[in-house]
């Protein structure tokens, strides 16, 4: 069974609803998965938009979530999910409002694309500094056994 990715609030593909956006509440949405493959020790998800600025000329990649040391038994993540009930051992990074925890989409002009990337690692990562996508990445270098991805898009409702 190969490693999955699914959220409740919005299907693959699918508009995220303005629960988890700018325009709501920015909580983070509920996050579940199954199929870890087998050696797992730790799994990582970053959450991040490809189009930003615009999607017709991007020119950056805004990331919106890290976080990494999450338990290979957790199962997912629910909606809104405090630090503090974070699965024991998970750690978030800095997103690119150089905050920790989840940022949600706002994007400025257009439709964008949201990539909810799960990693299966076959280790355990150390405290990352300064932990970001970056770090993570390059942490994760020779250690992934298998990633999920999970899409949403967003466009703004108000200007």
């Amino acid at each position: 069974m190969a490693l999955t990715i699914t959220s409740t609030a919005f299907a693959d593909g699918g508009e995220i609803p303005s629960l988890h956006t700018c325009e709501g509440a920015n909580s983070s949405p509920p996050l579940a998965w199954s199929g870890v493959p087998e050696g797992t020790r730790s799994l990582a998800l970053v959450v991040d938009d490809p189009d930003a600025p615009d999607p017709r000329a991007p020119t950056r990649t805004f990331v919106h979530w890290v976080l990494y040391g999450i338990p290979p038994g957790a199962g997912g993540l629910r909606a809104s999910v405090p630090a503090q009930d974070l699965p024991a051992g998970a750690r978030q990074g800095l997103n690119d409002r150089h905050v920790t925890g989840y940022v949600g989409p706002c994007p400025p002009i257009g439709r964008h694309r949201y990539f909810f990337k799960l990693y299966a690692l076959d280790t355990d990562l150390p405290e990352l500094e300064p932990p970001t996508k970056a770090t993570l990445e390059k942490a994760m270098q020779g250690h992934v056994l298998e990633k999920a991805e999970l899409v949403g898009t967003y466009l703004k409702k108000r200007s």
